[in-house]
């Protein structure tokens, strides 16, 4: 017999934080705090148009942190546009990617 742990968790932001810091072209600091991340993280990409550099780091770092406690990053939603920069940059072969449909 075989469990399905598949949990999708709806960030409170008064009660829970997810984080990051990204130094953006040295102008801005984004900042964040990904702490206690265990299993599967899913990442809705439907909506982001652009990745950085600096974003890639981020989703990178993420998944080290995942892959440290058997989990992964798990992206959905990904254009064809990101499948490319996913494609160009060798990220493909790290995260699990989901085109749009």
């Amino acid at each position: 017999m075989t469990t399905d742990n598949t949990t999708t968790w709806a960030i409170d932001a008064s009660h829970a934080e997810v984080g990051f810091s990204v130094r953006h072209l040295m102008i801005s600091t984004v900042r964040g705090r990904f702490g206690g991340i265990e299993g599967t993280v899913t990442l809705d990409c439907r909506g982001l148009e652009y990745i950085s550099s600096a974003g890639l780091g981020v989703l990178l770092k993420t998944q080290k942190r995942l892959a440290g406690s058997s989990g992964k990053l798990r992206l959905t939603g990904v254009s064809r546009h990101l499948q490319d920069i996913f494609l160009y940059s060798g990220f493909d072969q790290i995260f699990e990617i989901e085109p749009a449909r």
